[in-house]
């Protein structure tokens, strides 16, 4: 059960089982969520990195050109706003912290870093761990 008192939220569950306790937290997180997401917002941003990777506002739509033949179109979720600062940097921002993160995921897995080269689209602050490729290989190897 959820009440309001004094200004805040108490989330109580109606017995002590561990399926009552498990849906307590996951209620509890929700609603702490929402509280948050009207009063700050949650924005996640992206990388793009790679030599003539770039992105840019066409209306409301997101258009990447990340090497492909063509030119990637992405219209927003409902509830969330795309920016681009530069370039190469694209700014998801919404309340829902769901659709925020759903929406980065589908931006990230229009090109996910490349695991040789590192070029693609990341988070930012992404560790991306690169490969060392065939000459790592041959260097390793004594005749």
């Amino acid at each position: 059960s959820i009440t309001l008192q004094n200004n805040s939220l108490i989330v109580s569950p109606p017995s002590d089982s561990w399926e009552h306790r498990s849906l307590h937290g996951l209620t509890r997180s929700l609603l702490a969520n929402m509280v948050i997401g009207v009063t700050s917002g949650f924005n996640k941003e992206l990388d793009i990195v790679g030599v003539g990777y770039r992105a840019e506002k066409a209306g409301d739509k997101l258009v990447i050109r990340v090497g492909y033949t063509h030119p990637v179109e992405v219209a927003p979720l409902p509830g969330v706003s795309l920016s681009v600062e530069g370039a190469n940097r694209i700014r998801v921002t919404g309340i829902d912290k769901e659709a925020v993160g759903e929406m980065a995921a589908k931006l990230r897995a229009i090109r996910p870093p490349d695991k040789y080269k590192g070029k693609g689209i990341r988070y930012v602050g992404e560790l991306v761990r690169l490969k060392p490729g065939k000459a790592g290989k041959a260097i390793g190897k004594k005749e």
